[in-house]
């Protein structure tokens, strides 16, 4: 398979993978306003990785921010059928001041997708 296959199998898993990103962001209080740009898959960009274990390709898509310099997500889709995804918010918590909401993460499998916000307490 090559690059356009993958890209094109994963789709649906992807597209619902960002969707849990976009929505533990969301619930964590913070509003479009607050968030310049969300994970979608198709802003991606994309790369095979040879799993070393199983030698097979695994996809990996990497979010940038505006500007291309510094990458800001990443969703890895692995030959066993799971996947990892994290993708930066780095913001102060909306209303929570003790905490600063570092990013979201995602993993699973399609049937079995677990998200989770990744919080750091803010020094006084």
């Amino acid at each position: 398979m090559n690059l356009s296959d993958h890209i094109t199998i994963n789709r649906p898993l992807a597209e619902c993978v960002c969707q849990r990103l976009t929505e533990e962001i969301n619930e964590l209080g913070f509003t479009e306003a607050d968030i310049p740009h969300y994970p979608r898959y198709d802003d991606a960009d994309f790369v095979l990785i040879k799993d070393p274990y199983a030698g097979a390709d695994n996809l990996a898509c990497y979010w940038y921010d505006e500007l291309k310099k510094q990458r800001i997500g990443r969703l890895q889709f692995n030959s066993d059928g799971t996947f990892y995804a994290e993708y930066d918010v780095v913001k102060p918590h909306p209303t929570k001041t003790r905490r600063f909401v570092e990013g979201v993460t995602a993993w699973g499998k399609a049937e079995q997708i677990k998200s989770e916000a990744k919080l750091l307490e803010m020094p006084e």
